[in-house]
């Protein structure tokens, strides 16, 4: 099978540290996709290509706010072989794992081994360059922290754990005109085994990004909520337009911090050193922030987990808020 006569490549719209991203045809429908490659000739590469794969297959049914895997394939060399498509998928990926892991390119060392990902194409790239080129609006603000919060929820409930949630990692499609925000990057996730509670499975490994880490993500034991921690510093972000400049990149991003001296502190660092600091929401105008948005912020930003909102808490919280809400006219 060729996947060169299945999709024309177009454009690279993104490239990471253990990816690039392509804009594609499908040259059967002549519909635009998103096709991720990832280089698997490292075991480090592998074990991200593989966090992803799991996690998007592990979704029995798709959900509006989450990125949707439409097919994956694996390269070896020349050959391309399918390992699954849609809701489809075949025991192949074993022997990705059985010949990668151990450190070995794909059953010829000699020659490259890739994971592809064909996913739906988002038109509006991702959210901090999307409302960052616009004026603030607390109508899209709500209708971004409903999304996300839902998409975390659906997430929660299948097991999967994020663990990268910041706003480069988010999209932004279009239906009938409106913004839909699509959660994406799953390298860095977890699938959690068995159907319990997610919020009683533990994680070790600290990973993410530092500015959206939680305090015990730092100390290396956490659990899903550092995924609410992670969304709690998007949304006082969005609503405030708090940004600061990264320093490998040098682009600016989305995300609240502490100022010691001229240093920027990752917050969930801050509140590691100091438990007992006080937040101050809102930073910047308090007119921005109406007294139930400011109160959810701090129950998602809790230092303490087990005082933090859950995803199936903060999705329910999230539609009694009043900030970005129309206000009834009263009639006389």
């Amino acid at each position: 099978m060729a996947t060169e006569a299945k999709y024309s490549i177009v454009r690279e719209v993104g490239r990471g540290s253990y990816g690039v991203v392509y804009e594609a045809i499908a040259n059967q429908t002549r519909s635009k996709v998103a096709v991720k490659r990832m280089h698997c000739n490292v075991p480090e590469n592998v074990e991200l290509a593989l966090q992803e794969f799991w996690a998007l297959q592990s979704i029995q049914r798709q959900h509006e706010n989450v990125i949707q895997l439409e097919e994956c394939i694996l390269q070896n060399g020349q050959v391309f072989q399918p390992i699954s498509h849609r809701y489809r998928k075949s025991d192949s990926h074993l022997l990705l794992i059985e010949t990668c892991l151990k450190g070995r390119r794909c059953m010829d060392p000699k020659s490259a081994c890739f994971l592809w990902f064909v996913m739906e194409f988002c038109d509006g790239g991702n959210m901090n360059e999307y409302l960052l080129s616009r004026s603030p609006d607390a109508q899209l603000n709500n209708s971004f922290m409903r999304q996300l919060s839902s998409a975390v929820a659906f997430l929660h409930r299948n097991q999967i754990v994020h663990r990268d949630l910041k706003s480069d990692n988010i999209l932004i499609s279009h239906r009938r005109g409106s913004p839909i925000v699509k959660v994406a990057d799953f390298g860095l996730s977890k699938v959690c085994q068995g159907k319990g509670n997610v919020n009683q499975h533990r994680f070790s490994s600290a990973c993410g990004s530092n500015f959206y880490m939680a305090p015990e993500v730092w100390e290396g034991h956490y659990t899903a909520k550092a995924d609410i921690f992670a969304l709690g510093i998007i949304f006082w972000a969005m609503v405030e337009r708090i940004t600061f400049r990264d320093r490998d990149t040098e682009k600016e991003l989305l995300g609240t911090y502490i100022c010691q001296g001229k240093e920027l502190i990752p917050l969930g660092e801050a509140l590691l050193e100091n438990p007992n600091m006080k937040l101050k929401i809102p930073l910047k105008n308090k007119r921005s922030m109406p007294d139930d948005l400011c109160k959810l912020l701090h129950d998602m930003l809790a230092f303490n987990p087990k005082e933090r909102l859950d995803a199936f808490q903060l999705e329910v919280r999230i539609r009694q808020i009043s900030y970005g809400k129309k206000r009834q006219r009263s009639v006389s």
